[in-house]
């Protein structure tokens, strides 16, 4: 299991952003719906949390919160009690004591990103945090030019109806592509995915 913790940056200066996380996810939670063993809610203050089965979906939810740049956010693999509680505040297990340990580094200055993987394999952790810090470092200083090409890759538009609709050559779409680093970006995914899963441990 997979728990997704997340802190919002400097609340007391930039007003509590919760409800409009929670309200800018619900495309998110609809097409993930399959993987959410427990839905997001706020735990307590500016935090949210949300309990996931697989480590695709783990990834991009965190990956998406780097994007929108206002989060700290720990991923925790492991084990859960079971049954689970009826919501993420009122379960435990070592996926959500994970979680918290990662939240609370992904906070701090010494974390070139803030985003921090931790489970059971502390080995593999260390790995995943290396890769998804390389790939949320992407994510932050991808231009909105550069958004706007990813997002319509993501959509599954090809290369010419990408520039069509933002009245633009191919040529151009290519180079956009390329300084927003966006193969480079689907290319390793994969790979942080399986290195998150190993953090989870057991047999």
């Amino acid at each position: 299991m997979f728990v997704v913790t997340a802190d919002q940056h400097r609340s007391r200066s930039t007003g509590d952003r919760v409800p409009t996380l929670l309200k800018g996810l619900t495309p998110w939670f609809s097409s993930h719906q399959d993987a959410i063993a427990l839905p997001m809610e706020r735990t307590v203050g500016d935090e949210v949390q949300i309990l996931l089965t697989h480590a695709e979906p783990a990834l991009d939810l965190a990956l998406h919160l780097m994007r929108r740049a206002d989060w700290a956010v720990g991923v925790g693999a492991g084990p859960v009690e079971t049954p689970l509680g009826p919501s993420a505040r009122q379960s435990s297990g070592q996926a959500f004591f994970h979680a918290r340990e990662a939240v609370e580094r992904a906070r701090g200055r010494g974390e070139p990103v803030p985003l921090v993987i931790m489970g059971e394999q502390a080995e593999a952790a260390g790995e995943a945090t290396a890769v998804v810090q390389l790939l949320g470092a992407i994510l932050r200083r991808r231009s909105a030019e550069g958004w706007e090409v990813a997002d319509g890759q993501a959509a599954g538009k090809r290369q010419n109806q990408i520039a069509e609709e933002l009245g633009i050559s191919p040529q151009a779409v290519g180079q956009r592509m390329r300084a927003a680093l966006v193969q480079e970006e689907q290319r390793v995914r994969p790979v942080a995915a399986r290195l998150m899963s190993v953090c989870v441990g057991g047999s």
